[in-house]
């Protein structure tokens, strides 16, 4: 059941008439002459709530709105009685909700009469407090209940706002910034915070002690599903010099380079807010922030055979020299001026998803059509996604969630992203863990022999303990892969024993271990699309023209890779479904692309890819859009749930 809410039209009128002889007791009517009014006046909208059926469309409510200077005023609202218990009332309410919010009203206004109870509480539900009454509104006798909606609450809930939390907001002086300043009993108490998740929480409080007033707004948060900084977490962390070495081991290179002119052996430097008022290190404070995120701290470093992190001290303003307050205060506004707390666009999106592309990558996992499909899935969803790159590092806590749609690899910056978004506290696709275990074969061999699923033949070889003899049993050809190989490269197939060993000592300059499996022909392999645990698409990806792989990057740039034909899940080998299904809950719970073969009625799984293609064309041939909305379904999902405001319907049966 679709619905849709559109404004009036004069050939509406019979409608709305009808509407409101079967809504309403006679007293309560509006006339012939008043309907026409409210059709024809700018000063009222008169809207009409349409059900999509098929091809079907079929008016099933109304809504009559006055707009004042500062209120929106909800003077008819109807539903068709053969539509009611569906929640069009919820519907249309929201919709009324979100105009006044768009349109900066401060509050909504509505009339109920006094005797109908059930409606008052139904409104009160929905959030609408009793003002007053007024006495004969409808009729002599007909008293009717003035109701009204405070927007102040709602408009917290509709968008994501900055709140710094200090002891003594009156002591911060400075008010050009995008955030709200409010006390930590505000905090604490107003229910304005308890119940909203869409809220980034900025912890300035004078203490972060064990239950301290600072340790409580970071606990709080968390319950509440605020964004906080400093978390509870990273709090505790600055206690544990292991866990300082090994968050920040990922950007020793760079803690070196950044200090290597510095002459003594130990060195201070202060964050405020990301930045540092010490020339020449801004890049590093920011790189330490994204790290250690906490709007006020100082790392000490000593210098032993390199610089190293001794230990990291949160700071907090009452205890700053007032020599460095407007610094502060400066940084502050540069802070909240950037995009992430500052985002302006012509659609309220809820949430904000980064997809994570290389322009120039020859075979991306998605094409630019497909691309722009995700893009469209999410805006239809109501989700904001936008296009990054590798040099968007710093941007990452600017989004709800991280979707990456370039080749992944455990090495470069893609795993970075999808590291940091994750300690971030974003939804990601594809998540640390999946792309650890889907790039080594060493791993997935390991755990697919211990869950008893079928692989090629396989044996791992180790430098400096392989022999020449350990290929003498060995049943050619044989295929040696680097752990890490993907896409068909660092992977070589070869037809005797001399060629083996040669390849295998050319492979063993690259990595300690490799991957030695039988070669097993089958004309095409599965590719079984997993999400959620669940099959998402199936295709049969063919052998390269005169090739033995999917892929050949020694070929014509039009013969990469060979044909594919996409088929209906309920067209699969049931048993190829479910060894993928089952080879993917290994890994996680994401997005993945399982490779199969069919040999002799026997099912094995070659690996599984996290990053897995997604053409147009290809992938999507069978499910087109819907494959796209699937994806970003998932993703809403997840991010519903890591913000703990995914309601649970109980029904009695």
């Amino acid at each position: 059941m679709d619905l849709n809410i559109r404004k009036s039209q004069p050939g509406d009128f019979n409608f709305l008439e009808k509407l409101e002889n079967e809504s309403f007791p006679q007293f309560q009517k509006s006339s012939r002459k008043s309907i026409k009014h409210s059709l024809d006046s700018a000063f009222q909208d008169v809207l009409i709530v349409e059900l999509k059926e098929g091809k079907k469309v079929t008016p099933a409510g109304a809504l009559t709105l006055f707009k004042y200077k500062h209120a929106l005023r909800i003077y008819s609202i109807a539903v068709v009685g053969k539509y009611r218990n569906f929640g069009l009332g919820t519907f249309m309410l929201n919709y009324v909700k979100n105009l006044a919010i768009e349109n900066h009203f401060q509050k909504i206004l509505i009339e109920v009469q006094s005797k109908n109870n059930e409606l008052i509480e139904w409104y009160k539900k929905k959030g609408f407090k009793e003002s007053h009454t007024i006495a004969d509104y409808y009729a002599s006798g007909e008293d009717a209940v003035k109701m009204e909606l405070s927007l102040e609450a709602e408009e917290v809930r509709k968008k994501t706002t900055n709140i710094i939390v200090i002891n003594q907001p009156h002591k911060w002086t400075f008010t050009d910034v995008n955030a709200k300043v409010i006390s930590v009993k505000e905090y604490i108490s107003n229910p304005v915070y308890q119940n909203s998740a869409d809220i980034r929480v900025f912890n300035l409080c004078s203490s972060y002690k064990y239950q301290s007033y600072g340790y409580y707004v970071s606990l709080l948060a968390a319950a509440r599903g605020h964004r906080v900084i400093p978390s509870s977490v990273t709090l505790r962390d600055f206690k544990m010099l292991k866990v300082i070495h090994s968050t920040s081991y990922d950007i020793d290179e760079l803690i070196n380079k950044a200090l290597q002119k510095v002459k003594d052996d130990k060195f201070q430097l202060k964050i405020y807010f990301g930045q540092t008022a010490t020339k020449g290190f801004n890049a590093i404070a920011n790189r330490l922030y994204l790290l250690f995120e906490t709007p006020l701290f100082e790392i000490e470093f000593v210098k032993q055979e390199k610089w190293i992190i001794k230990g990291i001290k949160v700071l907090t303003l009452n205890k700053l020299p007032e020599s460095e307050i407007e610094v502060i205060y400066e940084f502050a506004r540069k802070y909240f001026s950037k995009r992430r707390f500052n985002k302006t666009t012509l659609i309220n999106y809820k949430y904000d998803i980064a997809i994570l592309v290389d322009p120039e990558e020859e075979t991306p996992p998605s094409c630019k059509r497909a691309l722009q499909k995700f893009k469209s899935a999410a805006n239809r969803k109501g989700l904001y996604a936008e296009f990054i790159t590798k040099n968007d590092f710093d941007k990452i806590n600017e989004f709800d969630a991280l979707f990456i749609r370039e080749t992944t690899n455990v090495n470069d910056h893609t795993y970075e992203f999808s590291r940091m978004a994750y300690a971030e506290g974003l939804v990601v696709i594809d998540d640390p863990w999946s792309i650890l275990r889907c790039s080594n074969k060493i791993f997935q061999n390991e755990i697919f022999r211990k869950h008893k699923i079928l692989t090629p033949q396989t044996v791992v070889f180790t430098k400096n303990i392989f022999e020449k003899k350990d290929l003498d049993d060995m049943n050619f050809p044989l295929v040696l892969k680097q752990p890490d190989s993907a896409f068909s490269l660092g992977i070589t197939k070869v037809e005797n024993k001399e060629e083996a060993f040669d390849a295998i000592n050319q492979l063993f300059k690259k990595s300690d271990m490799i991957v030695c499996q039988e070669f097993l022909y089958s004309e095409f392999d599965w590719r079984i699309g997993i999400l959620d645990n669940r099959p998402l698409f199936a295709c049969k990806y063919y052998m390269s023209k005169g090739h033995w792989q999917i892929y050949n990057w020694t070929g014509e740039a039009e013969e990469y890779s060979g044909d594919s034909e996409t088929v209906n899940i309920e067209d699969v080998p049931e048993e190829v479904v479910k060894t993928a299904l089952k080879a993917a809950a290994l890994i996680g719970d994401g997005l993945y692309g399982v490779d199969l073969k069919l040999v002799n009625d026997k099912v094995y799984v070659v690996e599984v890819n996290d990053n897995p293609n997604i053409d147009v064309d290809i992938e999507d041939y069978i499910l087109k859009d819907k494959l796209y909305d699937q994806v970003i379904e998932s993703i809403y999902n997840r991010i519903e749930i890591s913000k703990n405001i995914q309601k649970i319907n109980f029904r009695n049966k």
